[in-house]
């Protein structure tokens, strides 16, 4: 059991990050492969995997090189600010003081604006721009929570495992359908990410300050529900602050 649970944590972190960022950059490649033409589309997104691809090769040895509780501890802080930067952002969402994120809102403005640029010179140029900033942006987020979440405890493969997969599966269901993902449920994903991502780093910030976790690995369960009912607490917080003036002014 204790070496199954940072398995099967690092594997869903992975799979749920990278599923949410992968449905984003979709959208932006669906929708120039509708607007302009597929060719610009699927060239860009080709053009920033092997970017990604570079950058892994380039920078994954160097990680060798660090010591595992410096890794630890650089690794946690980062995945404690990415993960309350998710949470902070999905908890704003679920109280309504910021937007949902909307799939299909995204494809139509990232349709008019290619609609726009339509008859310009430059127009596949821009199509293709347009796909490769989407996948590199995202991708990069991508790449930094699998080597994030696999590499403290060796277990890039996991989390790489755990990527290809959300990458193959957003693929068939956008590939099927031929629209906008709009129906997967991206803030309750974000916000489980979130916890996830923040107790990972709380679990290896400790670990990296030489901390002897209460039953080793199975901690970082204990670290995640602790996490969750505070930032369900906030949330119900939020909104009872959020609409405490509505009621007022009715």
């Amino acid at each position: 059991m204790h070496g199954l649970t940072p398995i099967l944590s690092t594997v869903t972190a992975s799979f749920l990050a990278s599923f949410v960022e992968v449905v984003e950059a979709f959208t932006i490649v669906l929708a120039v492969g509708v607007t302009r033409s597929w060719r610009p589309a699927l060239t860009g997104a080709a053009l920033a995997l092997a970017a990604l691809a570079a950058l892994v090769l380039a920078f994954g040895p160097l990680l060798a090189l660090v010591p595992i509780t410096v890794l630890q501890f650089v690794v946690g802080v980062l995945l404690i600010l990415f993960g309350m930067r998710w949470l902070r952002k999905a908890i704003l969402r679920s109280v309504g003081v910021i937007a949902l994120h909307d799939e299909a809102a995204a494809f139509s403005k990232e349709t008019a604006a290619l609609s726009r640029q339509a008859g310009e010179r430059r127009a596949d140029y821009l199509a293709g721009l347009a796909s490769f900033k989407a996948v590199l942006l995202e991708g990069v987020e991508v790449v930094f929570i699998v080597i994030a979440v696999g590499a403290a405890h060796g277990q890039t493969f996991y989390a790489g495992t755990g990527a290809l997969a959300a990458f193959v599966l957003v693929m068939l269901i956008g590939l099927a359908v031929h629209r906008p993902l709009a129906q997967v449920p991206e803030n309750a994903l974000k916000f489980v990410v979130g916890l996830m991502l923040t107790s990972f780093g709380i679990f290896w910030t400790g670990e990296g300050l030489g901390a002897d976790w209460p039953g080793a690995d199975l901690a970082l369960l204990v670290i995640f529900a602790i996490v969750a009912l505070a930032s369900l607490a906030i949330v119900r917080w939020l909104r009872a602050i959020h609409t405490a003036p509505a009621e007022g002014a009715a």
